[in-house]
């Protein structure tokens, strides 16, 4: 197992990806040939449950881009199914202390980082991966190959992210950046000198703490600003109003 975008960013690479919600392994096609390094299945305010999850997640690795799942909640479960039917990391909504964290980390990661619960599923070709014969090796490689990355989206997370970032077993912070202006009281005003702040700060503590930081942007000029502000990884819009978008365009010319 292999997780790309954690050896682009080990590089110094910047990935791009998208969140996704169009659904059908045709879209996740589209998605790889465009060239993009990863998507997030959207199981939060998407359509998806486990079951077409997998389809997204299996479409991807023939199209060799890296499957992440935004999951709905934090409850074990949710943790545990995207994990098990090969999702390469996991984005973690609504966050809001480090007792949360801690047991998103013991529900994400194997002995002796945590304790996720073992069984041979997918995500290790149900036993027959490599790394997956011999029981210390596949609790190491799903350990560092799967990252977990809360989500600062909320007041309680930006207070406590100096606790959060550094915590063994999170590999990384994906900022919200929307959902973290409402939380600070400035619904949508993306250049409030309170957000940017807020994120400058997250981002630093990532960076200090050498975990990888991401976070979502609703247009190019805006992922290609985070990118220039030393992200590491920038999620940019959605794969629908990226759809709707070109048609638009499109339509405008024609008329």
């Amino acid at each position: 197992m292999i997780n790309k975008i954690k050896q682009m960013v080990e590089k110094g690479t910047q990935a791009i990806g998208t969140f996704f919600h169009l659904g059908g392994t045709t879209a996740v096609d589209c998605i790889g040939i465009a060239g993009l390094d990863f998507f997030v299945v959207d199981t939060e305010h998407g359509p998806f449950d486990a079951e077409s999850a997998l389809a997204a997640i299996l479409a991807a690795e023939r199209r060799g881009i890296t499957p992440f799942v935004r999951i709905k909640d934090t409850t074990r479960s949710s943790v545990l199914k995207m994990l098990d039917i090969g999702a390469k990391g996991l984005v973690v909504p609504c966050v809001n202390s480090k007792e949360e964290v801690e047991r998103l980390v013991e529900y994400a990661k194997y002995y002796p980082t945590g304790r996720r619960g073992f069984a041979l599923t997918l995500a290790g070709s149900f036993g027959y991966a490599d790394f997956a014969r011999d029981t210390q090796t596949y609790f190491e490689t799903s350990n560092s190959q799967t990252l977990l990355l809360p989500q600062c989206e909320t007041r309680g997370c930006l207070d406590h992210i100096e606790e959060i970032a550094p915590m063994e077993g999170v590999d990384g912070i994906f900022i919200g950046p929307y959902d973290l202006s409402v939380a600070l009281g400035k619904p949508a005003q993306m250049d409030n000198p309170e957000l940017v702040d807020a994120i400058r700060h997250v981002l630093n503590v990532c960076k200090a703490n050498g975990k990888i930081s991401m976070i979502f942007a609703g247009a190019a000029d805006a992922a290609k600003a985070h990118l220039d502000q030393g992200f590491d990884c920038v999620a940019c819009g959605l794969d629908t109003v990226f759809l709707i978008e070109a048609y638009k365009s499109l339509i405008a010319k024609l008329r």
